[in-house]
């Protein structure tokens, strides 16, 4: 299984950034090969439609779940169809986030957070 955190760094001591499109980085810990790879968000830099950006690069790197701090309407409905299940965490180190996970801590997301628009929402 592949659990994608929106992270604010590429070190797991960082902190799990509660912005999901506009993230800098995922962390993808794949609890397999118990292994974790960085990706810079796609959708960090978009005018417009950084969760929607970020939803598909999530799914091409084929992950299972996604711990942010929530989903916009796009990425939400896109994640939603894709099967993918997304809980919400605060702002808190990517550690302590994929063991919040592992101890069933996490509230599932289950509606959309409101829309942003631009660069600077």
């Amino acid at each position: 299984m592949k659990i994608a955190v929106s992270s604010k760094g590429k070190i797991t001591d960082n902190s799990l950034d509660p912005r999901f499109g506009r993230c800098e980085f995922f962390q993808i810990y794949d609890t397999e090969v118990k292994a974790t790879k960085i990706v810079k968000n796609k959708g960090q830099e978009a005018s417009g439609g950084a969760g929607i950006a970020a939803a598909n690069q999530l799914i091409d790197e084929e992950v299972d779940i996604i711990i942010t701090g929530s989903l916009g309407p796009n990425a939400f409905e896109i994640m939603e169809k894709a099967d993918i299940k997304a809980y919400k965490c605060e702002s808190i180190a990517i550690t302590d986030a994929l063991e919040k996970y592992n101890n069933n801590e996490l509230e599932e997301i289950t509606i959309a957070g409101k829309a942003h628009h631009g660069v600077n929402a």
